[in-house]
């Protein structure tokens, strides 16, 4: 009876040591899967708020045709004095569409003049000029908007952009066979 205990006792061992190590398995698998848990909370907050932010984006693009058809009008009626009482009722409309854009977070973005970044503007056309440098946004053709902190429609604009050599050195070429006629 006595070598029986001491025989059991290494098997009980084992199983606590087995248990043990298998509660440690338990314990990280349930770390690992709060955390994923986290992070998918986490992710899911970011869509909902991203979602919420930006629901209405594909009415306002609609809403900016609008605006542009509306701003037409007034440039279009401005030279008829005969279209004057129209022209306030226009002006008016695109003064509310414009309040409901802008409680919706939408902005018209500012190019003329500044810097061409290719992420907020959409260039049709580039122009070179002496004195420049960069590329400079010369004209706005379309207007482009923001919508809280995402571009919702680029500008379209044209480009102001110093001479490049390659027009440099054509241009010394016409000036050499005007002087050798």
């Amino acid at each position: 009876m006595t070598t029986e205990p001491s025989e059991q006792q290494p098997d009980l061992e084992q199983l606590l040591d087995a248990e043990k190590k298998r509660s440690e398995d338990y314990i990280t698998r349930l770390r690992y899967l709060q955390a994923d848990f986290e992070n998918l909370k986490k992710r899911c907050d970011r869509q909902l708020e991203e979602s919420k932010n930006y629901a209405t984006e594909r009415i306002v693009l609609e809403l900016l045709d609008v605006m542009d058809e509306l701003e037409l009008a007034v440039k279009t009626g401005e030279a008829l004095e005969e279209a004057q009482p129209l022209l306030e009722g226009v002006q008016m409309t695109l003064k509310k569409l414009r309040k409901v854009l802008e409680r919706e977070g939408v902005s018209p973005i500012e190019c003329e003049g500044k810097t061409f970044d290719p992420s907020k503007h959409n260039a049709i056309d580039t122009t070179e000029r002496e004195g420049v440098k960069g590329c400079i946004v010369g004209e706005e053709v379309r207007k482009g908007y923001i919508m809280k902190n995402k571009v919702i429609r680029p500008s379209i604009v044209k480009v102001t952009v110093p001479p490049s050599q390659e027009s440099n050195s054509q241009q010394e070429k016409q000036k050499e066979q005007t002087k050798n006629e």
